[in-house]
């Protein structure tokens, strides 16, 4: 396994805490104004399914778990768990529900993603990197405004919330990181 420091960590890494294997569900760096950095993190046990909040010195290490993927597509969603089949096997493997309570919003169906592994055992997913949606709600831009200085929020098809430039209006198709929730660019027609 190999070492990464505090301020490298980021949602979706699988790292060893008290030795258990935790994902990263959130990260947040903080320089107060005055005392030493710190690293906010929410993790979840892979084995318990138990989250855990953290506080880490920035400067402090921990062990990155090796884990592997196998591209796999989303079928459906079933009682309590969503279904996925390896496209080379065919062999379907369901993940539960509260494995996948951040990713879930963005799931379609024959959306193909990354199924990870920790030795055998199913952990999670990686989403693609660009998920193209059509945002469905958004205020008028503000006169005067521009695009970097202050972005406004939109409801996406999908009910997520995120920040987009002014220019952004409802109806419109945008490519979004769904793994940060952040706008990228509007989806060319």
């Amino acid at each position: 396994m190999e070492k990464i420091q505090a301020t490298n960590l980021r949602p979706g890494m699988v790292i060893m805490y008290n030795d258990e294997p935790h994902r990263v569900l959130t990260f947040q760096h903080r320089t107060p104004g005055k005392g030493n950095a710190v690293v906010q993190t929410k993790l979840r046990n892979l084995r318990t399914g138990l989250q855990t909040e953290s506080r880490w010195m920035s400067t402090a290490s921990t062990e990155k778990v090796n884990v592997t993927g196998r591209e796999m597509e989303y079928l459906y969603h079933e009682a309590g768990g969503f279904v996925f089949m390896d496209s080379e096997s065919y062999e379907q493997i369901t993940l539960p529900d509260d494995m996948l309570e951040a990713e879930a919003p963005w799931l379609e169906e024959n959306t193909k993603v990354v199924v990870q592994y920790v030795a055998s055992e199913a952990t999670g997913i990686d989403l693609p990197k660009i998920v193209e949606i059509e945002v469905t709600e958004t205020p008028p831009a503000m006169r005067g405004a521009t695009a970097t200085a202050s972005p406004k929020p939109a409801t996406l098809a999908n009910g997520v919330v995120i920040k987009v430039p002014q220019f952004v209006e409802s109806g419109e198709m945008i490519r979004v990181d769904p793994g940060e929730q952040r706008y990228i660019e509007r989806a060319t027609k």
